[in-house]
């Protein structure tokens, strides 16, 4: 009896294991998809040798040389170069600077745009609800490129090309994101904890930053994944039209517009399928990491 009774306080004395908490789940799911994290990687190395582009290459990217214009790959040039004899590994390296930091910065301000309007609208409701979503629906049905050409044609010469960019895509991008934060927010502040929270006198900027932003940051997470694939294909677009990055600054899309010749299409494949593979392997990679992530925030999808 004396054995039996002390089996049984050392197995009522044993720790209980701890539960994860949501966010590690999520963590511990995003780590264990396979193709998420092989996407993840192959993003992160084309992020590194981009941004040391200066020390991976001493080529310059915007001389023009007569002398080895369209010159196939080579030891000396390991992509050949272009029509105005421009390393196209160089302007490779040196144009995902470009494309990914209008990406990245167009991302943010979206973002950032996006979650203060809808976090507002969401929270007060209302009148202040009801202008904050008609203002939303005008930028949502603002036109885009026409938008681009007039501030192209206002500011050249006074404000950087890329700027200009960055903040015509930021204004008229943000109302997505902006709905989709509204309808967390609507849903999330009629739960007990918020009206607890407001019960006892919280600031409604302390009861959005503190407790309903970090309960839909999930979502906002996902959504940044999408917007960042999607801001490289407008900047990708929009140069190749000739209204995105000023020509001579290397980017992505300027790369696949110099290159809208028969000629260059047809016999000089050299010029165009770095920046196109490029583009479409980024892309699907930030595609598949938006995946990953939305599964694995996905409470449904776990075990």
């Amino acid at each position: 009896m004396e054995i039996a009774t002390q089996k049984d306080t050392n197995l009522n004395t044993e720790p209980p294991k701890r539960s994860l908490s949501p966010m590690a789940l999520a963590r511990k799911k995003f780590l264990k998809n396979k193709l998420a994290m092989v996407s993840l990687i192959f993003l992160t190395i084309v992020a590194i040798l981009s941004f040391l582009a200066p020390y991976i290459t001493t080529a310059d990217v915007t001389r023009i040389n007569i002398g080895q214009m369209s010159l196939k790959p080579s030891a000396d040039h390991w992509l050949g170069t272009d029509k105005s004899g421009r390393d196209v590994f160089t302007r490779l390296l040196y144009g995902g600077r470009i494309s990914l930091l209008v990406g990245i910065s167009c991302t943010f301000f979206v973002i950032f745009l996006g979650t203060l309007v809808g976090s507002i609208a969401g929270y007060f409701g209302g009148t202040v609800d009801s202008l904050l979503m008609r203002f939303t629906d005008f930028i949502l049905n603002f036109p885009f490129l026409v938008f681009v050409i007039v501030l192209n044609a206002i500011l050249f010469g006074i404000v950087s090309g890329v700027s200009v960019l960055i903040g015509t895509i930021s204004m008229l991008s943000w109302g997505g994101v902006a709905r989709i934060v509204r309808s967390k927010i609507l849903a999330e502040k009629e739960n007990e904890y918020i009206v607890a929270a407001v019960s006892i006198g919280c600031s409604p900027f302390k009861i959005i930053t503190k407790h309903l932003l970090p309960n839909v940051a999930s979502t906002i997470i996902v959504q940044a994944t999408i917007l960042f694939a999607g801001m490289i294909v407008a900047e990708t677009g929009l140069s190749f039209l000739g209204f995105g990055v000023p020509q001579e600054i290397p980017s992505w899309g300027n790369m696949l517009s110099s290159a809208n010749e028969p000629d260059v299409l047809q016999a000089k494949p050299w010029i165009w399928v770095p920046p196109a593979m490029v583009i479409t392997i980024t892309i699907l990679s930030i595609n598949f990491i938006g995946e990953g992530l939305k599964d694995a925030f996905n409470p449904k999808s776990r075990r």
